[in-house]
């Protein structure tokens, strides 16, 4: 049974909808009244009711700033604990000698060795790894070359937030050289032999390194390279490999392709002979690959 419709004199059930166009009314109502009583009294008036109330401003308090030492990152102090690492292992039994006066003012709490006559002295301390512990704390490995023998120390470290001052926490402890990690496979598979974008990688790589030719006559329009100085005697490309495929088949390149090559280069100079290698990137323009890109040392 269906229900019969209201009658005109009886009144309907509120909705929500309703109920907020109602108070929607109200408000616009009240505002209007206001602004009117306002104008009326005078400007005082007017400017006392657009002050906010208390409750209004207290309601969304101003965020607390945060201090800069809260949010900053604490600098890495690899440089501090070779520099203490350095003057420690160089202390003698006096205690007023330079190294050791050097190595207190970075560890006033930590001993110093004592060491033997004929001992060899650091020749190179070079900092190789650094692992944060949170609040300023690291523990710095250091690597310490002597004569014929490299030796690795880890120094607990703390230091400031802008890094401007450090303090060796506690002595330094011998530890053993670091783990080697497998060679990963190289992404470039592909032999190249020879053919157009040989000829191009050795030309460029003449002038590069020995100053035989010009560079800028292998470079793709808006490259930039400048030749090595001072330049090797020699230069012989040993290898090129590539990424793909479209390298390897010794055809005139078809405009816009685009290759990434490595090519091991043996370099003679003065000083000996020098293994080197350089990752290259070719671009086809015309009936000719031009160098776009080079990242020495890029590796795998």
């Amino acid at each position: 049974m269906l229900d019969s419709p209201p009658s005109p004199g009886s009144a309907a059930p509120p909705t929500a909808a309703g109920a907020a166009l109602c108070q929607m009314n109200r408000r616009v109502q009240l505002g209007r009244l206001m602004v009117l009583a306002a104008l009326t009294a005078g400007p005082l008036a007017l400017l006392v009711s657009a002050w906010p109330s208390p409750s209004t401003s207290s309601a969304a308090p101003a965020s607390k700033p945060q201090r800069t030492s809260e949010v900053a990152a604490h600098a890495d102090p690899a440089g501090y604990a070779a520099e203490f690492v350095d003057a420690w292992l160089r202390t003698t039994d006096d205690p007023t000698s330079p190294a050791a006066e050097r190595a207190r003012s970075l560890a006033p709490e930590v001993a110093l060795p004592s060491r033997k006559d004929g001992a060899p002295m650091p020749r190179r301390v070079t900092p190789v790894r650094s692992i944060a512990r949170g609040g300023g704390a690291w523990s710095v490995t250091v690597a310490v070359q002597f004569e014929g023998a490299v030796r690795y120390f880890a120094v607990p470290t703390r230091v400031s937030a802008d890094g401007g001052s450090a303090v060796m926490t506690g002595a330094p402890a011998l530890v053993p050289a670091p783990g080697r990690l497998a060679v990963p496979d190289s992404p470039y598979g592909v032999s190249v032999e020879s053919g157009p974008l040989t000829a191009t990688v050795r030309g460029f790589l003449a002038a590069y390194l020995a100053g035989q030719g010009e560079v800028t006559r292998y470079l793709a329009p808006g490259a930039r390279a400048s030749a090595v100085s001072p330049a090797a005697t020699s230069v012989a490309v040993r290898e090129v490999s590539a990424r793909e495929d479209a390298a390897a088949d010794g055809l005139v390149p078809r405009p816009g392709a685009r290759v990434h090559v490595l090519a091991q280069v043996e370099a003679r100079d003065g000083w000996g002979r020098w293994p080197l290698a350089y990752e290259l990137t070719l671009s086809a323009r015309g009936d000719r690959w031009e160098i776009s890109a080079i990242a020495a040392g890029g590796g795998r």
